[in-house]
């Protein structure tokens, strides 16, 4: 069958994303990008705040038109929402023909032939088990980068958050299943690895008995063709000296963390259900920056969590610039239903939630900037990512730089350079959030 398959949400939900395009392309099906001459459309839906929610929907609703009026004669939907919203999707969506849970990604296949067989196919396994493809992998990220998932699941069960209910509790792939992924796709092109998880640096302590990620990161810079390996959602409480040390010594792995802290009043700190204090936060990353001198850091926050006062605020704005984040994010609080959070008193008012997020991005802007200006006259190292269409340049990401959720760079030349290049640049000039730059004399090495 021709399918066309869309993945919403995060990177996480890509990595399943890909899982089932491997198991659907191993029995012969085809991935089209064209919904009008689609036989199936499969959605891989994310409902973790509300604009994820209102894009699932929106987006099964569009394709549901297809289901009745075009070629399609199977609609499948998938992911967070299916787990979540199961019975509405049924009820209100009869296009539908087939729902899988956060865990039952694995039997696409079966939910494909089902509903084309004309029979209406639902499998929500327990959310605790760990999903098993035992199959291929269909790159979707240009191939040059790829995610590899380590964890399943959440502990933490902070109180603006659903994905515990919806993804399971904390649950650690085996290494050895990590380690045959992560050498397929180095072999399929892949020259960044991409740690993701709900949370990394807990891996290995469900399965193993102790926190593991030092002796996985130390494996996989064993494989070849991998040149860089990044690592996402790092709690900052549990950061750990061996984690750190391995970062220190093994060349491939970058020298950047994403830290999502969320706030540094403790007080609302509290109220969200964080193990953090201010000060345990301010020790974390000067410990990181005292260890690793050219760390780059990025994290979030929520502005306009419950309770929060203007006070609060302002604490949060006087932390965002001493900490001097490289990298930060900010979203408006969005009450998820059936959280804590969403039923605590003294809920700030939209616009005022929006605000303050916008006030926090202004200061991180300028930060931003002025880091960027203090890099000019270095040389890095940079990705290729593409050329600039129709100038003598590419756009590139530095080891700083996550796919998708961080900056640029810009380089200037008029050598020929292919996706997935590495390249010595010398960095020209900065603007907010990107950088510039030119080819080192000697850019290649």
């Amino acid at each position: 069958m021709k399918i066309l398959f869309i993945s919403l949400g995060c990177d996480k939900n890509l990595s399943d994303s890909e899982e089932m395009l491997g198991l659907l392309t191993a029995r012969g099906h085809e991935i089209v990008d064209d919904e009008t001459c689609a036989e199936a459309i499969i959605i891989n839906t994310c409902c973790f705040i509300n604009d994820a929610k209102e894009e699932s929907v929106e987006t099964i609703l569009e394709m549901a038109e297809y289901r009745k009026t075009g070629p399609c004669r199977a609609l499948i939907v998938t992911g967070c929402m299916a787990q979540r919203y199961k019975q509405e999707i049924l009820d209100e969506i009869p296009e539908v023909d087939a729902i899988l849970g956060t865990t039952s990604y694995g039997d696409i296949v079966k939910a494909l032939e089902e509903a084309d067989a004309g029979n209406h196919f639902q499998e929500f396994r327990d959310i605790n088990e760990l999903p098993n493809t035992e199959g291929g992998r269909v790159l979707t990220t240009g191939g040059h980068f790829g995610y590899l998932k380590i964890a399943e699941g959440c502990d933490k069960h902070c109180t603006y958050c659903i994905i515990p209910s919806l993804r399971g509790k904390y649950r650690s792939v085996p290494m050895e299943r990590l380690l045959a992924q992560a050498a397929d796709m180095a072999e399929k092109g892949v020259k960044e690895l991409i740690l993701v998880a709900q949370e990394t640096t807990l891996y290995g302590k469900d399965l193993y008995g102790e926190k593991s990620l030092h002796i996985l990161l130390k494996k996989l810079c064993e494989i070849r063709g991998i040149r860089w390996i990044r690592i996402l959602y790092c709690y900052p409480e549990e950061i750990y000296d061996e984690m750190i040390q391995v970062m220190k010594e093994e060349k491939k792995i970058c020298h950047y963390l994403d830290l999502p802290i969320q706030h540094a009043s403790d007080r609302i700190l509290k109220r969200m259900g964080r193990r953090t204090t201010r000060a345990q936060l301010e020790e974390i990353v000067e410990k990181l920056r005292a260890e690793i001198p050219d760390i780059v850091l990025r994290t979030t926050l929520i502005s306009g969590f419950p309770g929060e006062t203007e006070e609060d605020h302002q604490e949060l704005l006087e932390f965002v610039n001493e900490m001097e984040f490289d990298r930060l994010g900010v979203f408006a609080y969005s009450a998820e239903e059936d959280t804590p959070a969403a039923s605590m008193e003294e809920q700030v008012p939209q616009e005022i939630r929006e605000a303050r997020r916008d006030e926090i991005m202004e200061l991180q802007q300028e930060i931003s900037l002025d880091i960027g200006n203090d890099r000019i006259g270095s040389e890095v190292m940079v990705m290729i990512e593409g050329k600039v269409s129709g100038e003598s340049a590419y756009v590139g990401r530095t080891y700083g730089d996550a796919p998708k959720v961080d900056g640029y760079i810009f380089v200037q030349t008029g050598e020929l350079l292919m996706t997935g290049d590495f390249a010595r640049v010398r960095i020209t000039g900065a603007l907010e959030y990107d950088l510039i730059g030119e080819l080192a004399d000697e850019y290649t090495e």
